[in-house]
């Protein structure tokens, strides 16, 4: 496979919606954090459009223009404490998707370093590694919580620069226009999935070089990467 000259490869993930189906999940703690706090729930279809930026951006955009900084700031803390409820429950079901331990296994044993840019919490993402063992998957990890946001380039520029890898030799997945929009920032191929929160026409609306439906052919996607 032809290679830059220090032969590295780089895919940075996703998380909810990507490797791991939170769909059910996230949806659940919305409609409990707007009804704690007084207010019509957001449907579905209002909820996976914000997935994948800050928890308080999203919240943000979900929440009515006119309800205040100190009741956004409630329904934010709503949010986390039903999240935090749930993840507790043993009966949670928030599942990998199927493939996705099997394309991780493959690239690690391919040589590929491997990144996370996620809009969860550092907190968050070690509650979703409490409850499945990938960790040692990736090189190195960047969450809402280290600087600016998706669609920010901030989380691949640095997953990158902390592993040396250049935008040539880089690559992002995940199932969200907003991971999307931070992969075209950063400068590096972004492939969409669209067994997420994103429909397979708004991820190609909003740039991606791929859009997969399956593992079978993201992996076979990524085993064809050739950086230039």
């Amino acid at each position: 496979m032809p290679q830059t000259s220090n032969g590295l490869r780089l895919a940075i993930w996703d998380v909810d919606g990507t490797l791991v189906d939170s769909r059910a999940v996230i949806q659940a703690c919305m409609e409990a954090a707007f009804r704690d706090t007084g207010l019509t729930p957001p449907d579905y279809d209002a909820t996976r459009r914000i997935v994948g930026l800050s928890l308080a951006a999203g919240i943000a955009q979900l929440a009515p223009p006119d309800l205040g900084a100190a009741r956004l700031e409630f329904l934010v803390d709503a949010y986390r404490h039903t999240f935090t409820r749930l993840r507790a429950d043993p009966a949670l079901h928030e599942p990998m998707y199927d493939g996705a331990l099997e394309v991780l296994d493959y690239l690690k044993q391919d040589g590929w370093l491997l990144a996370i840019a996620t809009g969860k919490t550092h907190r968050g993402l070690d509650g979703l590694f409490a409850k499945h063992d990938i960790k040692s998957y990736f090189d190195t990890v960047w969450c809402a919580d280290d600087g600016p946001g998706k669609p920010h380039p901030f989380m691949v520029e640095q997953s990158m620069r902390a592993l040396g890898c250049a935008p040539a030799q880089s690559l992002m997945i995940g199932d969200a226009i907003h991971d999307i929009a931070m992969g075209r920032a950063a400068g590096v191929r972004s492939l969409g999935v669209s067994w997420g929160f994103g429909r397979a026409d708004e991820l190609q609306d909003a740039g991606a070089d791929e859009v997969h439906h399956e593992f079978r052919t993201l992996t076979e996607s990524l085993a064809a990467f050739a950086p230039a």
